[in-house]
């Protein structure tokens, strides 16, 4: 048995981007999900503090890595949500956080009625190759 992909022990890889780019810090991927309605609607990073700082206050924090500092989300914007659980996947180098929106929607933008979206609000056209906005 590959104890890292079928084992119980939590080892996450918080370098897998940092191994990729020598810059990067030690983060992972986080894809988020309203557990409600199954949206991806967000993808971030988590370091072992941000992963941490969430459990701890069953809120979804991450890691900015523009500011390289904790980010909690929704802070500024008040769209915030709550931390129902985590997942991870089979080699430990990425998660999910299913939450559930507090107030809705969770971007920092927002669409003609005033109200902030999903992240992925726009979707690539193929034939185009530009962006169709979903939530005008």
């Amino acid at each position: 048995m590959n104890e890292l992909e079928e084992g119980i022990e939590l080892t996450l890889d918080f370098t897998k981007l940092a191994k990729i780019a020598e810059n990067a810090p030690d983060v992972i991927p986080v894809a988020v999900q309203n557990v409600d309605t199954q949206e991806v609607i967000l993808v971030a990073y988590a370091n072992e503090l941000a992963l941490k700082t969430s459990l701890e206050t069953q809120t979804a924090v991450f890691w900015s890595t523009s500011r390289n500092e904790l980010w909690i989300k929704g802070k500024t914007s008040g769209e915030t949500f709550d931390l129902v659980e985590v997942l991870t996947n089979c080699d430990q180098n990425s998660l999910v956080y299913r939450v559930r929106p507090k107030r809705g929607g969770i971007c920092h933008t927002k669409n003609q009625q005033g109200e902030p979206r999903n992240c992925y609000y726009r979707r690539l056209n193929a034939e185009t190759m530009q962006l169709d906005n979903l939530d005008p």
